[in-house]
């Protein structure tokens, strides 16, 4: 099925475009010779973690990393064995369980919400096992878990949670902001994410003992007496000798999982513009919503959880009936960009490793088959949104003429 009808429009799903500031920042940077932690990055570390309503934040090169460094300061604080159990959601990108595999430990896969595609609350206690450590909760496409019933059911059999809220940014659950809700969150700002430095991740946590370990995994498993030059100036005598000392101490099995000055240059100059980046992408999702919405009985539009904002990293759909792949198709041979919806527990390593039957999952197998996202970001206009519209109307006209 194909239609020329629509002139052809391209809708990228990532948009960049650097203001003034993100350049003059980039050149001081440049012009300061100094590329390793400094001013920037503990500026950027806590600009976000303070709008994150959080006490302390910790910079990586990639949400990747800061999942990693999150659960094996966990695992190393608390003393968990390699082989312990943490729950990952269905749904995810695949960095989420591939940590859990690196730090020893083995992910147990849990269905997710038909609605929201979070993990769901209701199927956790039935995979919790006397090996169970903890809980990665995924705020998928901007929308936050259903953290009350997850911190009750972690409190209750003593788990640990960490959010992997790299989709999900500014975005609050029950006045409480995602960063706030776990143990120690993780965000990304990479290419295509809400705020977008090129590589780039971020933890964030209230709890300083698991602030100073993360820091420590960041840079090699160094001392936290010693982490940059900066370290050394304004001491004493006596607090240098000691520094000196320690330059070189290592404590953990940590890792080159750092960022340099520029990265947190760009991220500094868009944390200007956080909230209007933001109302102008929930501006664009509501849009999309209320104007597709009569094509309900096709299509599962995206939902808002009572009492939760979403951030619309992206436009997440589901066809009800039919698997995606003609309708996919059918908007990318139109200009505009899909990518699947995290599909996890079908990738052939996975299969392989764990032996999964999809079948025991069924929501994440439906949405495996059915669901697919498209463009929501803050650059689109009214134009391209209404080029959207078309097309999906275009697209179901034809499939009920048929």
């Amino acid at each position: 099925m194909d239609s020329d009808i629509l002139p052809k429009r391209k809708i990228e799903l990532g948009t960049l475009q650097l203001s003034s500031k993100a350049k003059q920042l980039v050149n001081e940077v440049l012009d300061s010779n100094r590329l390793s932690y400094g001013r920037f990055s503990r500026e950027f570390e806590i600009k976000f973690s303070r709008i994150h309503q959080c006490k302390y934040g910790i910079l990586s090169n990639s949400g990747t990393s800061a999942l990693h460094v999150a659960l094996a300061a966990l695992k190393e604080i608390h003393n968990w064995n390699d082989d312990d159990e943490v729950l990952v959601p269905a749904i995810t990108f695949v960095a989420t369980s591939n940590i859990v595999i690196h730090n020893k430990m083995t992910p147990v896969f849990v269905d997710v919400e038909k609605e929201f595609y979070g993990i769901d609350s209701h199927l956790i206690e039935q995979k919790i096992t006397p090996k169970t450590r903890a809980i990665i909760v995924v705020h998928l496409f901007g929308m936050p878990c259903d953290m009350d019933a997850i911190n009750a059911i972690a409190k209750k059999h003593c788990l640990k949670i960490i959010e992997d809220s790299c989709e999900t940014m500014f975005a609050k659950y029950k006045d409480k902001s995602v960063g706030n809700l776990s143990d120690i969150a993780c965000f990304s700002t990479y290419i295509a994410h809400l705020l977008t430095t090129g590589v780039g991740g971020i933890n964030t946590t209230n709890n300083i003992e698991y602030a100073i370990k993360l820091r420590s995994l960041v840079n090699h498993g160094r001392d936290s007496i010693y982490f940059s030059i900066d370290d050394d100036d304004n001491k004493s005598p006596d607090e240098l000798k000691e520094i000196i000392t320690k330059r070189f101490s290592f404590v953990s099995v940590g890792h080159s999982f750092r960022v340099t000055e520029m990265e947190a240059a760009l991220g500094v100059a868009q944390l200007d513009t956080w909230d209007d980046m933001i109302t102008k992408r929930r501006h664009n999702g509501n849009y999309l919503m209320q104007k597709l919405s009569h094509l309900f009985k096709f299509i599962q539009l995206p939902k808002i959880r009572e009492g939760a904002e979403h951030s619309f990293m992206m436009f997440p759909l589901v066809l009800h009936n039919e698997q995606k792949q003609q309708f996919v198709n059918f908007l990318e041979n139109h200009g505009i960009e899909t990518r699947d919806l995290m599909p996890l527990i079908n990738q052939p390593i996975y299969k392989r490793l764990f032996r999964i039957n999809c079948a025991d999952y069924p929501i994440a197998d439906w949405l495996n088959k059915n669901g697919f996202y498209i463009p929501c970001h803050q650059d689109l206009t009214k134009e391209d949104l209404d080029y959207i519209i078309a097309v999906f109307n275009e697209y179901f006209k034809n499939v009920q003429s048929h």
